[in-house]
């Protein structure tokens, strides 16, 4: 295998998990103003995600860090085509981080309420603006000879992006419903599972349209199977999440997000961004792609990293695992 496809593989594998781990921190920030009925309820749904979020964030980074390394003429043509929604991504994933920091700084109600509003849209708005970027990275974008965007905002907010934006809403805000039914006790959990049954009706019509819509603009036989899969996965977590089996409806909700994401990358290969003005224009993983050197040293550096990353945030996981519930926060 070339090293090229290799690490067109690794970035995919990354967005993957970014989107599995920060998808349901993204839900748990959306859901707080719905689940959370007082002060000691949000504290709750903040607590899940309390010792995970940011280590969850290392994902991004190191995606955007390996796709600079390894494809920098996708990176640049990304970075600038994609410039604003992005620069909202960050700029809410910064609010929301400060958020969750100074919260708990001050008692008065209107602090912490101004705060959970932080949370809010800090998470609402890369749930959104996620979907609609890969959208487009996957139908393609007015690149011209020199792979530089000649388009402007209006030409990233079509149909199909905005459908994209949709589903990868409604997968996190069940992905996270999931999760809290997941890490919670009592009446919280109890609602979040109700209540992810409720968001996985709409959340499945929204995936199920926008998967056979990607496969009608560009597909293989892998990715046929990966969308129905990914179908599958949701539906069947919903079922365990109906039958109170928490630990399969995540599992579910995890595979459907991941099985979704591959459907994407796996009818995208070997491209990396389409040019919809001329095929000349559309970069490969092969023409955007570093030096074969570079490729090499970095394929070492990842061989040996990567199991300690993993296996030190896998271990976070295992030390938070219990539930947790109102009998868990302090009354003052």
């Amino acid at each position: 295998m070339e090293l090229t496809t290799i690490w067109f593989l690794l970035v995919a594998v990354l967005f993957t998990g970014y989107f599995i781990l920060e998808g349901f921190d993204f839900g748990v920030g959306m859901l707080l103003p719905v689940l959370g009925r007082d002060d000691r309820e949000r504290r709750v749904l903040i607590n899940t995600i309390g010792p995970v979020w940011d280590g969850n964030e290392v994902w991004l980074i190191t995606a955007g860090g390996a796709m600079f390394a390894a494809f920098p003429e996708w990176y640049a043509t990304l970075f600038s085509g994609f410039y604003l929604p992005l620069l909202l991504i960050l700029l809410a994933l910064i609010a929301r981080g400060v958020a969750f920091e100074y919260r708990h700084k001050r008692p008065e109600p209107t602090w912490k309420r101004r705060w959970d509003q932080a949370i809010f849209w800090g998470s609402a708005i890369p749930a959104v603006l996620w979907g609609v970027a890969f959208a487009n990275i996957f139908r393609g974008v007015p690149l011209d000879a020199d792979h530089e965007y000649v388009g402007g905002l209006t030409d990233l907010l079509h149909p199909y992006a905005l459908l994209g934006g949709l589903t990868t809403l409604g997968l996190f805000l069940t992905h996270g419903a999931v999760f809290l039914a997941l890490k919670t006790t009592g009446d919280i959990r109890h609602r979040a599972r109700a209540l992810a049954l409720k968001l996985g009706v709409g959340t499945a019509v929204a995936a199920v349209a926008f998967l056979t819509w990607t496969l009608t603009i560009r597909a293989n036989t892998a990715a046929i199977a990966l969308a129905a899969g990914a179908a599958l996965a949701l539906l069947a977590g919903l079922a365990a999440a109906r039958a109170r089996r928490e630990g399969w409806a995540f599992t579910g909700t995890a595979l459907a997000i991941a099985l979704a994401v591959a459907t994407l990358f796996t009818a995208l290969f070997p491209n990396v961004m389409p040019s919809t003005l001329d095929p000349a224009g559309t970069l490969t993983a092969t023409n955007a792609a570093s030096t074969p050197y570079t490729l090499k040293i970095m394929t070492w550096v990842a061989v040996i990293f990567t199991p300690i990353v993993l296996a030190y945030q896998g271990w976070t996981y295992w030390v938070f695992r219990k539930r947790i519930g109102i009998a868990h926060i302090p009354t003052h």
